[in-house]
């Protein structure tokens, strides 16, 4: 399948029992650091319908689960990905769509890119992501679940 010109980032978060939230995150087999689900479109999906395969391929989640699109959009250079050429010289940077996913049982199975995952509150979750775009999305996922507004 054709790699499409766009990544997805999904969140997995659940609710618990004090009702807060926790967020999973996955530590990479090639390069050891932790991050939510990542992945490529393919030439024929929705941005929905990549989030929803990289989720349930990476970890298991279903993907009739609850996925809730974010504001957050960041761009990333083509020279991050080994595939690029593909999309001829035209194209200089991607777009990253970002997502949450409700989980209900907090049972991953990850797939072969993944060595762990954990489940963390926000502050930890936030300090263990390399990132800035992707604490981006979790600040913004971590408002809108506990249903708080973007300033305080």
């Amino acid at each position: 399948m054709a790699r499409a010109p766009f990544q997805v980032l999904v969140f997995p978060y659940r609710p618990t029992r004090e009702g807060t939230f926790e967020y999973a995150l996955l530590k990479r087999r090639d390069a050891g650091y932790w991050q939510p689900i990542a992945g490529g479109g393919e030439a024929h999906e929705t941005i929905l319908e990549a989030a929803q395969r990289e989720t349930h391929e990476e970890t298991g989640i279903p993907s009739d689960s609850f996925f809730r699109q974010l504001d957050t959009m960041e761009f990333i250079p083509v020279t991050e990905f080994k595939d690029s050429h593909v999309w001829g010289d035209h194209v200089y940077v991607i777009p990253q769509y970002c997502f949450g996913v409700l989980v209900k049982d907090g049972v991953l199975v990850l797939s072969h890119e993944h060595t762990a995952y954990q489940w963390l509150a926000y502050q930890p979750a936030r300090r263990r992501l390399k990132y800035a775009g992707n604490r981006t999305a979790l600040w913004e996922l971590d408002r809108k679940v506990r249903g708080l507004p973007p300033r305080d």
